[in-house]
C-alpha cells in the first residue's frame, strides 16, 4: 500500500515524479550528444521527448512514469533511464525504490529501533576515536565518549530529538561546528532523500520532514532540489570551542545483520594538528563534553 493510500507517510508517486524531473532538467542537449536546436527552450534541461529517445523507451511510457505511474516498469528499463540521466549508484537505487517499492515496510519502519549490547561494548571500548551508531531518520542511537565531546552530549536531548538533521538545521552550535555547514546540510538532505526512498510510508520521517520544512528555510530549498546521497567516507572541517580547528576522516561501517543502522567514526591523519587536538580532547574528559554542550 503506498503512502498516498495510508495517508501516513510521503506521496510514493510525487517523490518518483519529482525525482524525475529534477534528473531531467540538470541535463542540456550537449551534455548527452544531442543537436541543440533554437536558442530558447520552454523547459530547463532536456525535454521528455529527448530522454524518451536516449533511453529507449517510447515518450508516452516515459510519461507514465515521470507522472508517478512506476508499478509495471521492468529493471532493464530503469536501468536504461539510470544511464540516460547520467545517475550516481545512490541516485541509481533511489529510483529502484521510488518506482519498485519493496511491501510490508510500515512494520519495519515502526519498529523501535534497538543497538545491539555487543555494538555499543564496540563502541566504548574504542579510545580518542569518535563514533556513534545512526539508524533511519539519521536518528543517534549509541555513542562514545569522544563523540560526546565532539558533538555534545546527546544524553542531554529527550530521545525524539536525538537526531542528526534536526540538530544540523535547528541547532545554532551546529552551524559554529562545521566550517562547511551548507555541506554538511546538503549531506544530510541527501541521506534523508534516501531513507525516504527506502520507506516512503514511514510517518516518524513524514513528521520530521515537515517539521524541518516549516522551521528552516534552507532545509525547505535542499529538500526541493530531491538530490540523493550515500553516507560512505569523507573529510570533515570543524570548528570546537576547546582545542579549535580540526580536519577529520569519517568512515561508515554497516552491521551485516541490520543495514539500516551504522558504525560511524571520525579520526585524524596520524601526526598532524588535528590528531594533537583530539588527543588534547580526550584529555579533557566529561569536561569537554560539558563545555561542547554548554
Amino acid at each position: 500500500m503506498d503512502a498516498e493510500e495510508t495517508g501516513g507517510g510521503l506521496d510514493r508517486r510525487a517523490e518518483l515524479s519529482e525525482f524525475l524531473r529534477t534528473r531531467r532538467a540538470r541535463l542540456k542537449p550537449e551534455d548527452v550528444g544531442l543537436p541543440q536546436f533554437g536558442r530558447f527552450r520552454r523547459v530547463p534541461g532536456l525535454r521528455r521527448e529527448e530522454l524518451a529517445q536516449l533511453a529507449g523507451v517510447s515518450v508516452a511510457y516515459y510519461t507514465r512514469l515521470e507522472q508517478g505511474n512506476g508499478q509495471n516498469v521492468s529493471a532493464e528499463v530503469l536501468d536504461s533511464i539510470a544511464r540516460a540521466l547520467r545517475l550516481s549508484d545512490a541516485e541509481h537505487q533511489h529510483l529502484v525504490h521510488l518506482a519498485k517499492p519493496k511491501r510490508h515496510r510500515r512494520k519495519a519502519a515502526a519498529r523501535t529501533q534497538q543497538v545491539r549490547v555487543a555494538l555499543r561494548q564496540l563502541l566504548e571500548s574504542i579510545d580518542g576515536v569518535p563514533a556513534y551508531v545512526v539508524g533511519r531518520r539519521s536518528d543517534v542511537l549509541a555513542w562514545n565518549r569522544m563523540a560526546a565531546a565532539l558533538f555534545g552530549d546527546w544524553g542531554r536531548l529527550p530521545a525524539p530529538e536525538r537526531n542528526w538533521a534536526r540538530q544540523v538545521f535547528l541547532d545554532p552550535a551546529y552551524r559554529e561546528l562545521f566550517v562547511d555547514w551548507e555541506g554538511k546540510a546538503a549531506d544530510m538532505v541527501g541521506y534523508l532523500r534516501m531513507d525516504a526512498g527506502c520507506h516512503p510510508d514511514d510517518p516518524q520521517l513524514s513528521a520530521l520532514v515537515g517539521e524541518l520544512s516549516v522551521k528552516s528555510e534552507e532545509f525547505r530549498r535542499l529538500w526541493a532540489a530531491h538530490d540523493v546521497k550515500e553516507k560512505t567516507h569523507g573529510e570533515k572541517r570543524m570548528r570546537h570551542p576547546l582545542v579549535g580547528e580540526l580536519t577529520l576522516y569519517f568512515e561508515t561501517f554497516r552491521p551485516a545483520d541490520d543495514a539500516e543502522q551504522s558504525l560511524v567514526t571520525y579520526h585524524a591523519e596520524p601526526g598532524s594538528p588535528s590528531a594533537d587536538a583530539l588527543r588534547l580532547l580526550a584529555s579533557w574528559g566529561s569536561d569537554a563534553t560539558a563545555v561542547r554542550t554548554g
